[in-house]
């Protein structure tokens, strides 16, 4: 599987993506500099990462949604190769218009760094689709714009279409408000494009591969996209 991996300055997980694609059986990603105005032939994966891109002065995800490297993602979608944008790199995909919606600040208006269970909803071929729907996996999330929000007929449609990802779950692995501490609509964690090749997530599977991070369940999230 050939991936490359998006990286923006003040991107801060581009090494974890690539140790989760590698150890999950995938080669080594290749490394891609905001500036550059195309992408390789053959790409299987595009990766936007999480970090801060350009230092999320302006709006998170705002600059980086309108680098040159992002005209050449787009073009790569359409054409139906996976992109697959976690936490800041959600941010960017929706501020493309890769997906739908927009991450707000936390509910709580604070900063959350913290272990969260995701329910796999609607397994997906290309990422999701080697894990059991209803899969409950724990992954940690970081971040202040994690409040996925949409209008109500956008919220339905996605429902309706199966576009969503990821839940956020409770210890009795049920959607509630004591799973979803960044408030997202209808606990919401990940959502699809139409095409089902582009998913935005906001915790961060990379960063539970290994037990020594606290857990290794993001692990067969990667699995199932080198699969």
């Amino acid at each position: 599987m050939h991936a490359a991996v998006i990286v923006f300055p003040g991107t801060n997980r581009e090494k974890d993506m690539a140790d989760a694609l590698e150890k999950a059986g995938a080669p080594r990603p290749s490394m891609i500099w905001h500036r550059e105005p195309d992408l390789p032939d053959g790409l299987d994966l595009i990766v936007v990462p999480g970090g801060f891109s350009y230092g999320d002065y302006l709006r998170c995800g705002a600059m980086a949604g309108n680098s040159p490297v992002m005209r050449a993602v787009a073009e790569k979608a359409k054409k139906g190769v996976r992109v697959l944008g976690v936490c800041n790199g959600f941010q960017v995909l929706t501020e493309t218009g890769l997906l739908p919606g927009v991450l707000l600040r936390n509910a709580r208006l604070k900063f959350i760094c913290k272990h969260v269970r995701l329910r796999v909803e609607n397994p997906t071929p290309g990422f999701t689709g080697a894990m059991a729907d209803g899969t409950v996996i724990r992954v940690p999330m970081a971040h202040n714009e994690g409040n996925y929000f949409a209008d109500t007929d956008t919220l339905d449609r996605l429902e309706g279409d199966g576009r969503v990802a990821f839940r956020y779950v409770d210890e009795a692995d049920q959607p509630s408000e004591a799973g979803n501490d960044n408030g997202s609509q209808r606990n919401i964690a990940g959502v699809l494009n139409e095409g089902r090749n582009v998913l935005g997530m906001m915790p961060h599977p990379e960063n539970a591969i290994d037990p020594a991070y606290g857990g290794d369940d993001g692990l067969a999230f990667f699995k199932s996209i080198v699969q």
